[in-house]
């Protein structure tokens, strides 16, 4: 669930590999794991307040992932733009996104958690032609329009209906905006470093901002050291933070950004899969019908751009 944005740059392969075929069985595996993790996050949340839990997690990958680096890249040398750089893309893509986000989880299910976070390359999209100067096609206003239908089909069909409440749509905005920002300060401020490297200062960046408010507004005796909470902590650290990341980098290097974010439509009817599946919860009627349009927004959002 850190954002897609804390990715940093790689060299496409010059030739095709001989796996690309397999290329799209690996980016589905990806949105499995990054859209599972909401109910894994859901599932851990029962037994520990979520800003401490977060706390716990980036420190944790941050280190793993700074050792991974140590043992891949070598002893990191970065300038100090760099670093500040991954920082602030650090505190928005993960403090602040997945502190709203988790909280957000307190009261509302993962599948709807999921749902609404979905659509972050529409948001993304909405604001990269003023603020990037990248074009917009009619074809993606026409995606954009698209899951605007499916987010207000969505959240009139769990609003009216009292699945959720109207607090826990808000904190999942705010996520998203924090998100969206931080993509888009990503792709302006262009931070080098190895890959490694570069997602383990973010983590250590975002323990680092959320570790205060945690302190400040959680009890560590709220903790209860559950299997189930063992269970979702170890799979959001290393599958997760760690696997996903690994997953997703790999997929760069075989392929461009953009034709690997392409099957992002795949993420809404996953978030509703894992979310009844792991958690039972209900998926009311309309949802199936809201998250058509958002798929097909997302893709035509991000499908590659003829020549």
């Amino acid at each position: 669930m850190p954002g897609l944005s804390s990715s940093l740059p790689v060299e496409p392969a010059r030739k095709p590999a001989r796996g690309l075929a397999s290329l799209p069985l690996l980016i589905a595996l990806f949105c499995v794991l990054w859209s599972s993790a909401f109910a894994g996050a859901k599932l851990a949340l029962g037994y520990c307040p979520p800003l401490t839990l977060l706390t716990m997690r980036f420190a944790l990958a941050g280190v793993i992932m700074l050792a991974l680096a140590w043992l891949v890249d070598g002893r990191p040398r970065m300038r100090a733009r760099d670093v500040a750089a991954l920082v602030l893309c650090g505190v928005l893509n993960n403090a602040v996104y997945l502190g709203f986000n988790w909280s957000a989880l307190t009261l509302a299910s993962s599948a709807y958690v999921a749902v609404l976070t979905s659509c972050l390359p529409l948001v993304v999209a909405l604001f990269a032609g003023p603020l990037l100067g990248e074009r917009m096609s009619a074809v993606k206003w026409g995606g954009i329009g698209l899951g605007v239908v499916g987010v207000v089909i969505v959240l009139r069909s769990r609003l009216e209906g009292g699945h959720e409440s109207l607090t826990g749509t808000l904190l999942v905005a705010c996520g998203v905006i924090a998100f969206a920002a931080g993509t888009l300060a990503f792709k302006y401020l262009k931070p080098q470093g190895g890959i490694w490297t570069g997602n383990a200062i973010q983590c250590l960046a975002g323990a680092l901002a959320v570790a205060p408010v945690a302190f400040a507004t959680e009890r560590v005796s709220d903790i209860s050291l559950t299997p189930q909470l063992l269970i979702g902590f170890a799979y959001l650290v290393v599958g997760v933070s760690i696997g996903g990341y690994g997953l997703w980098f790999y997929l760069l290097t075989r392929s461009g950004a953009t034709a690997a974010s392409s099957l992002h439509f795949l993420m809404p009817p996953l978030g509703l899969f894992f979310g009844w599946l792991l958690l039972g919860e209900a998926v009311p009627p309309l949802d199936f019908v809201g998250i058509v349009p958002i798929a097909l927004g997302i893709w035509l959002v991000t499908r590659p751009s003829r020549a």
